[in-house]
């Protein structure tokens, strides 16, 4: 059963994300990440923004040098490249796309970055039993967990912490009141076969029964709104390109389920939030810092 539930696993996400690296390429920043950006300039790019991004996960898992980072369902390997590169960590990515897999191992390659960064295509639950790291993210991951593997899936996150560490969990959200839609059952025949969603309290809940400490929650819904829209901008405007690379039926189901988002988030029919929690070795002596002005001032150490 647990092999077959591993394997419908794999085809959903292999559904979704191995469309082509070139399609997706035609709409995404350079970098490859395929989450909802955080713009500090409201008008600014999708580059810049994705940048900040990555950099705003960095520094509230407050990386450091030679720290480990294991980053689960790494996409194209923006992240732990990133983490690598401006924090010097050593990063694991890992993803069930092997399409992602392939292209965060060249790029890698390319950068030189062999020492301090590794993608592998490999489910997270086949990693060792031993396997410990200093922080971890999940950014986009837990729309695919699936509600009721959530006691497992946090219960696991939180065995692979080091007492202290972070974990930062970066994912969509359903509204208190959400009823299936026919938006929900385009979504889950065309284009996210595995997708399962949860509101916030239910998620912060098990995420409590995991026992991990919440330290911060910020919602982050109109930032995925105007993401959305940039990509769907980006998209039409190659759309002959992308005719080439995946076909009609392709091309205009992605330009439908961005639009359907990109309303959802406006509306708050959907909701994204970054939660950082911590594995504490001892709870009446926390060393998260007493305000976010680390995180928000790049100029401040993290």
């Amino acid at each position: 059963m647990k092999t077959r539930a591993r394997e419908r696993d794999a085809q959903a996400i292999a559904h979704h994300y191995d469309v082509s690296n070139d399609f997706y390429a035609l709409f995404l920043d350079p970098l490859m990440v395929y989450t909802c950006a955080y713009y500090r300039d409201p008008k600014g790019t999708l580059e810049q923004a994705q940048a900040d991004k990555l950099d705003l996960v960095c520094r509230k898992l407050r990386l450091a040098p030679d720290e480990t980072l294991l980053d689960i369902g790494c996409g194209w390997g923006s992240l732990a490249i990133w983490a690598a590169q401006h924090y010097g960590a050593r990063a694991h990515g890992v993803t069930l796309s092997r399409a992602q897999a392939d292209f965060a191992a060249a790029r890698i390659a390319t950068l030189d970055l062999g020492s301090r960064c590794r993608v592998e295509y490999r489910d997270v639950r086949d990693l060792p039993a031993d396997a410990r790291y200093d922080k971890i993210a999940a950014v986009g991951v837990i729309e695919h967990v699936g509600i009721p593997n959530y006691p497992a899936f946090f219960a696991r996150v939180h065995e692979m912490l080091r007492p202290g560490g972070l974990y930062l969990n970066h994912g969509i959200t359903h509204a208190f009141s959400w009823k299936p839609t026919s938006h929900t059952e385009f979504l889950t025949r065309y284009v996210f076969p595995n997708g399962d969603l949860a509101g916030l309290t239910e998620t912060l809940t098990e995420m409590e029964r995991a026992r991990f400490e919440i330290l911060d929650v910020e919602g982050l819904r109109l930032h995925y709104a105007r993401t959305c829209r940039q990509w769907i901008e980006r998209l039409e405007a190659r759309a002959d390109e992308a005719r080439r690379i995946v076909g009609e039926r392709v091309y205009r189901t992605w330009r439908l389920y961005l639009t359907c988002s990109a309303v959802a988030f406006e509306t708050s029919s959907l909701g994204l939030y970054q939660v950082l929690l911590q594995k504490s070795a001892d709870r009446t002596r926390g060393d998260a810092p007493s305000t976010r002005e680390p995180i928000y001032d790049a100029t401040a150490p993290p």
